[in-house]
Formats: structure tokens, C-alpha cells, sequence
């Protein structure tokens, strides 16, 4: 009933800039997130947001670079990525959770995306 589809990924070369999209149907939420995960690596967490409080977290390896927002009419979030680098390559995922509370933690998030690639070339 409820899904996530990320969009927005694709190659680039270093220092270019993308901005990720994840539609989310089924059910209203509040909280979101994005992971990331690159081959032979865990899921890393990325990003959060969550409109019950106005308040957004980054991983320091983003901070700076990366910006967060949605659109709470259209459950929509997305993640504008600038100044790429290809230790950014991976696959993305957006996920969601019930609760407003921030977490970095992939098992706290219920419903995920599938994901969408993208590759920085040096």
C-alpha cells in the first residue's frame, strides 16, 4: 500500500549538482530520510527532515553540500546534491518512519524506496 520511488539519479562528473525526488503514496507521512549505499559498504545514513518540528539533521560527510526539503501537500522530499564528489557514488534511498524523532539508524525507518543510482566521475 505504501510506496517510495526515488528519481533523479544518473552520471555526472565531479562538481556538478542533482537533485533527487522521492514520491511517497499510500500514506501521509511527517518523517523522512535519505541513505545511501555504495558497493561492499553499509547503508549510510545521508539526511533527515521532519515537518512535526521544522527541523532537518545531516551526516557531516554532506553537510554543507546537501539540502534537504519536501513538499508536505504532495508527500514529496528531495535532495538537492551540489558540488558532487565520486565519494558520493552510491545508491540512494529514501525512507520514512512514524515517529519525529531523528534517527541514523536504518531499522528505525518502515517503508523504503528502491533506490536510484548516482555515479560521480572524477
Amino acid at each position: 500500500q505504501v510506496q517510495l520511488v526515488e528519481s533523479g539519479g544518473g552520471l555526472v562528473q565531479a562538481g556538478a549538482s542533482l537533485r533527487l525526488s522521492c514520491a511517497v503514496s499510500g500514506r501521509a507521512f511527517s518523517n523522512f530520510a535519505w541513505f545511501r549505499q555504495a558497493p561492499g559498504k553499509e547503508r549510510e545514513f545521508v539526511a533527515y527532515i521532519t515537518w512535526t518540528r521544522g527541523f532537518t539533521y545531516y551526516s557531516d560527510a554532506v553537510k554543507g553540500r546537501f539540502t534537504i526539503s519536501g513538499d508536505n501537500a504532495k508527500n514529496t522530499v528531495y535532495l538537492q546534491m551540489n558540488s558532487l564528489a565520486p565519494e558520493d557514488t552510491a545508491v540512494y534511498y529514501c525512507a520514512v518512519k512514524t515517529s519525529g524523532v531523528l534517527s541514523r539508524m536504518p531499522n528505525e525507518y518502515t517503508y523504503w524506496g528502491q533506490g536510484t543510482q548516482v555515479t560521480v566521475s572524477s
